[in-house]
């Protein structure tokens, strides 16, 4: 048995729809790249079948990825296949993974089926998704609860009809390491054709024993773990990737086993991942969370002067977290920015010089000093920018009476190539510049969640605020960072207002599409 375990990482499809916000076909985009650069084996983007924004998210992606395999989530049924299918054939390699309940539970009253039947549908799903790869995963949903007679039989059946991986999902977090490993240890002994198939574990976090369930799973035979950026996902979260990687790594004495994640990438993964998402990380989250590395204890402090081993088990270099926060000035040249950038892991196709460079000396002149972090954050915004902005805010002046908690807030935009400026008042200065901006602009933006928070450390650090918006149907998440609040607060608004604008010209050409369709068009 191979001493690798393959990481299938499903931030993009079991972690996004988990959100408050739906993620942009770019932003998804944005986050596989950095999970084929964290060097994850198998990515699963979407589910196809669901909307139309999936789909084509799932083929972008597909068509962009070259180095871990992609693959897109399937019910057991043929539309579901078919829709997978295309969405990925775009894709150098790819994996169908297609599932269905098995627990009593689902099986009764969810499905209103028998466990025949339902035998009968993943061994059709199995062979019919053969029909367009060889990788074909088939995951027994809600496995933990379900009858180890049962489960058994939906294993070897699957298998025998061309599945190559086995998913075994706690899929509502309710076994223990000791009952999820047994589970496995069973299945290794009592399924004939077992030795046929990679056995792999999907399991949640409602008790907090994810990563424990899948440590467990693992000792006893597994050799695929599905798991997640930063634990997210439905409910309590999935097993979260980063814990996995450094559990594999720092324990291979115990454990024996390895990944081909590349750790380095772990710190800024998680990163762009708690951005994107909208999903701070908490402080004490192992490896990644802002304590992690941190020591208050004088007892602790005093060993780790001595040696850094003595309360250190991994470094932080060792997840890309780099000690060094070099501060830069407006003397610091290109060529500082650049190195700085490599060194804290970023390629040159990762920003954009001229923009990043521009944007650096605009900071440096505002707060003396720039450190990593804020070009972290500046590289952050500029991955974020659209050529095609339909809004772009030139100008905010905003005054404020304290005393009487009256605003007065004048702004400038460009909408597309019309210049608009329109003022307005109201309580505070954020709620004036909002009104401003939704009176020059004529967008009617419904808020449901403001979020201000810090990026950096102490009284310079940049503000960065983060909004939900609703729009018609849907959630947007924007988000604005400038070292003044109020700019931080009225950047955020204008990114929402661009995303649902593109969001309306996407539904506008379907539209024209379908009609062109109806009228015999092409």
């Amino acid at each position: 048995m191979s001493n690798s375990v393959i990481i299938f990482d499903t931030t993009l499809r079991d972690g996004e729809q988990a959100l408050a916000a739906s993620l942009s076909v770019k932003e998804k985009l944005q986050i596989a790249f950095a999970l084929e650069r964290l060097g994850v084996d198998v990515m699963e983007v979407g589910f196809p079948v669901s909307s139309p924004g999936d789909f084509e998210s799932v083929q972008t992606i597909a068509r962009n990825i070259k180095n871990s395999r992609v693959c897109a989530l399937s019910r057991a049924l043929e539309k579901d296949i078919d829709a997978a299918a295309q969405a990925l054939s775009v894709a150098e390699q790819f994996r169908i993974h297609t599932f269905i309940s098995t627990s009593s539970i689902h099986v009764e009253s969810k499905l209103k089926r028998s466990f025949e039947q339902v035998l009968e549908m993943a061994v059709g799903a199995v062979k019919y998704a053969r029909r367009f790869t060889d990788d074909v995963e088939f995951s027994c949903e809600d496995a933990g609860r379900t009858p180890i007679d049962n489960l058994c039989r939906m294993v070897e059946a699957a298998i025998n009809a061309g599945a190559r991986t086995i998913n075994i999902p706690d899929t509502v977090g309710y076994t223990v390491p000791s009952e999820f490993g047994g589970i496995i240890q069973t299945l290794f002994n009592r399924v004939p054709n077992i030795d046929q198939a990679v056995i792999s574990v999907h399991c949640h976090d409602d008790l907090g024993l994810s990563v424990a369930n899948s440590i467990a799973a693992v000792q006893m035979g597994a050799r695929q773990i599905e798991c997640t950026v930063n634990g997210i996902g439905e409910r309590a979260g999935n097993c979260s990737l980063e814990e996995i990687a450094m559990i594999l790594a720092t324990r291979k004495d115990l454990l024996g086993l390895s990944t081909n994640i590349n750790a380095r990438e772990i710190h800024r993964t998680s990163s762009l991942v708690s951005q994107l998402c909208n999903m701070p990380i908490q402080p004490n989250k192992a490896i990644v969370g802002s304590n992690a590395f941190t020591h208050s204890s004088g007892i602790h402090q005093d060993g780790m002067l001595k040696a850094q081993n003595t309360y250190e088990i991994m470094t932080p270099e060792s997840i890309g977290l780099n000690r060094n926060n070099l501060n830069m000035t407006s003397r610091s040249g290109r060529h500082v920015i650049k190195h700085r950038m490599e060194e804290m892991g970023y390629g040159p196709d990762d920003y954009d010089m001229d923009v990043l460079y521009a944007e650096f000396l605009k900071l440096a002149d505002r707060k003396g000093q720039v450190f990593d972090y804020d070009l972290e954050a500046l590289a952050f915004m500029e991955a974020q920018a659209e050529d095609d902005d339909h809004y772009v805010m030139e100008q905010l002046v905003v005054q404020s009476d304290s005393t009487e908690g009256q605003a007065t807030a004048t702004v400038r935009i460009r909408i597309g190539e019309e210049v608009v400026t329109e003022a307005a008042t109201g309580n505070g200065p954020v709620d004036a510049a909002y009104n401003a901006i939704a009176r020059a602009s004529g967008c009617n933006i419904n808020i449901s969640s403001y979020k201000l928070g810090a990026k950096g450390e102490g009284q310079n650090a940049l503000g960065q605020v983060d909004i939900t918006a609703r729009y018609g149907e849907r959630n947007f998440h924007g988000v604005g960072l400038a070292t003044d609040v109020v700019e931080a607060s009225a950047r955020a608004l204008v990114h929402v207002m661009n995303l649902t604008w593109r969001a309306d010209k996407v539904a506008h050409c379907k539209q024209q599409i379908q009609k062109s369709r109806e009228l015999g068009g092409v």
